[in-house]
C-alpha cells in the first residue's frame, strides 16, 4: 500500500526470495508474469528486476524473463545489478513502448562504477546513485556520516549533470542507505535521516528523488506483533513517518505491504525516535526494551 506521495518499486523479482529463486530456478516465466503484476496491481510504479548470478552465465534466459515481465505489466523496470555488461543487456532487450514510453531505471550507479553513466549511450534512463561509496585517492571508501554522504550525492549529481547525455535532475534517485537497526551501534539510521533532510533542504538538488531498500532497516529482527501489528513493518513505518516529510519519495519495497505514516503517540514510533538517538549498546538496549514491551 501506498503513501501519498511516495513511489513504489517493487522488490520481488530477485532470487534473494526463497519462492522468486524458485520461479528462476526452473524456468516458470507465467510464475515471474504473475508476481510482476500482482505488484503493479498492489501499486508499484517500477519493478526491480535481477536474476542474480544466471544472469552472466544465460543470457537467453534474461531476455526472455524480461520480455515476459513487459507482456504481463506496462510499469516500467528497474535493472539491479552491478555489471556493466548485465545492464547493457537489459537495456537492449527493454521495450519503453510497453511501459507507456518510460524510462527504465538502473540500480545503481556510485563513484566507485562510473562506467555506467555511459549506459545512457544505449537509451535515457533514470539512475538510483549510491550515497554510501565514494572514491578519495582512486580508492573506495564507505560513507558514514552526513556529510560525506551529502558531498558525494552532490558530486555525483554536478558530474552526471554536465556529463553532456540526455538526462535531468528529476531522473536522479538518491539511495540514501538504510542501515540495519539490530546491530546499529553507529547511528546509521540517525545519519541517514539527517541526510535525507539535508538534501531535502539543499537549493542544489532541488528536484532530485530519495529512496532506499526499506527493509534493509528490519532484517535480522525478530518476527512479533505489537498492538496487533508486525514489529518490523510498525519500525519501517515509524522510519517513513519522520523521512517522507524531509523529502523522501521512493522506496524499494514489496509494494502490498500496510504503509502508512504512524501518529505521534504511536508507541512503536516513539520508541523508534528513542533508539535512534542513542548510540553504542545503548541503542540495543532499547530495541530489546521494545521488543519486551509486548
Amino acid at each position: 500500500m501506498a503513501i501519498p506521495g511516495v513511489v513504489l518499486i517493487g522488490d520481488r523479482i530477485n532470487p534473494g526470495f526463497k519462492s522468486t529463486r524458485e520461479m528462476i530456478e526452473t524456468d516458470d516465466y507465467e510464475a515471474l508474469q504473475g508476481l510482476a503484476l500482482r505488484q503493479q496491481d498492489a501499486g508499484a510504479a517500477y519493478l526491480d528486476f535481477t536474476i542474480g548470478p544466471r544472469a552472466r552465465d544465460d543470457k537467453e534466459f534474461l531476455t526472455k524473463s524480461i520480455q515476459a515481465v513487459q507482456e504481463a505489466v506496462d510499469i516500467p523496470l528497474c535493472f539491479d545489478d552491478p555489471a556493466f555488461a548485465i545492464q547493457e543487456h537489459c537495456l537492449n532487450a527493454y521495450d519503453a513502448d510497453k511501459a507507456g514510453g518510460e524510462k527504465a531505471m538502473t540500480n545503481s550507479i556510485s563513484e566507485t562504477r562510473w562506467e555506467l553513466l555511459d549506459l545512457l549511450k544505449i537509451c535515457p534512463l533514470k539512475f538510483i546513485m549510491m550515497s554510501s561509496e565514494r572514491v578519495e585517492d582512486g580508492v573506495g571508501m564507505q560513507n558514514k556520516s552526513v556529510p560525506d554522504m551529502v558531498d558525494t550525492v552532490k558530486r555525483m549529481t554536478k558530474k552526471i549533470l554536465a556529463s553532456g547525455y540526455d538526462i535531468e535532475i528529476d531522473d536522479l534517485i538518491v539511495d540514501v542507505a538504510i542501515g540495519t537497526l539490530a546491530s546499529d551501534t553507529e547511528g546509521l539510521t540517525r545519519n541517514s535521516l539527517d541526510t535525507i533532510k539535508t538534501i531535502g533542504s539543499a537549493p542544489e538538488l532541488k528536484g532530485i528523488h530519495m529512496s532506499a531498500g526499506m527493509t534493509n532497516l528490519s532484517t535480522q529482527l525478530p518476527v512479533m506483533k505489537i498492538d496487533d501489528q508486525p514489529l518490523k513493518l510498525s519500525l519501517e513505518n515509524a522510519f517513513l513517518t519522520l523521512a517522507v516529510p524531509a523529502g523522501f519519495d521512493m522506496m524499494l519495497t514489496t509494494p502490498w505491504k500496510d504503509y502508512h505514516l504512524l501518529d505521534d503517540d504511536n508507541r512503536v514510533f516513539q520508541a523508534f525516535q528513542e533508539i535512534i538517538a542513542l548510540d553504542g549498546l545503548d541503542a540495543l538496549r532499547r530495541l530489546r526494551k521494545l521488543y519486551k514491551s509486548q
